[in-house]
């Protein structure tokens, strides 16, 4: 099983603050999409990365051994474009994951490669553990059972071809490439999230970032 990465970084990122994009902004004396594409590009199983990025990116990007295509009006769109660009016929499996988290583990890209042998896709997940409400105008106005609910994460994997017919026959808006896949029919496993896989949104999230990286190299989280 030949397996390959789509890293989606088309997008600007407008919540996360900053001058430029999130993906273009310093984390632990790289940027973030520098930490993110050596997750992939150090991982045995992942034998091509594609890089997805955004029409106003693509002349200046420089990633050895990675393929760079340019990235769609929507995610959707990015995705599609992102497996256009896989040419290599012996690739059977695809794993797509955002740019905005760079602190995926290999035991997680591992774990999704190793359930697509039995499912057509998969993807990690976390349960929700907290209560959740309801709310308008500022107020509670119910709450919500929150049997059977997870925190959908990336990299999501799916076969090939099974996950390329599905963006093809998919129309409109969808939150991710689960969403698209099961929309075709397709079996998704869950397997376990990483409470430490966020995706930077605010900007916040990038001194979250900060100490998960720097705690995996042995220095100081505080």
């Amino acid at each position: 099983m030949t397996c390959a990465a789509i890293i989606v970084a088309a997008g600007r990122g407008v919540r996360a603050g900053g001058t430029v994009a999130k993906q273009w902004q310093p984390l632990c004396g790289k940027r973030v999409i520098d930490h993110t594409l050596a997750a992939f590009l150090s991982h045995p199983q992942i034998a091509h990365v594609v890089l997805v990025l955004h029409a106003d990116d693509i002349a200046d990007a420089e990633f050895p051994g990675v393929a760079c295509t340019t990235g769609g009006a929507d995610r959707a769109a990015s995705v599609r474009a992102g497996l256009a660009a896989l040419d290599d016929a012996e690739v059977t499996r695809v794993l797509i994951h955002d740019v905005a988290r760079p602190c995926v583990t290999a035991r997680t890209i591992t774990d999704v490669i190793a359930a697509l042998e039995t499912s057509a896709g998969a993807a990690p997940a976390l349960p929700v553990t907290d209560a959740l409400w309801t709310g308008s105008h500022g107020h509670v106005t119910g709450t919500q059972d929150r049997s059977g609910l997870y925190r959908a994460q990336t990299p999501q994997g799916f076969d090939r071809a099974a996950i390329t017919a599905a963006h093809a026959a998919y129309t409109g808006q969808a939150a991710d490439d689960v969403e698209v896949a099961r929309a075709a029919g397709l079996d998704v496993a869950i397997v376990a999230g990483d409470e430490d896989n966020l995706k930077i949104t605010h900007p916040g999230d990038f001194d979250r970032a900060a100490r998960i990286i720097r705690g995996r190299n042995g220095h100081q989280t505080g």
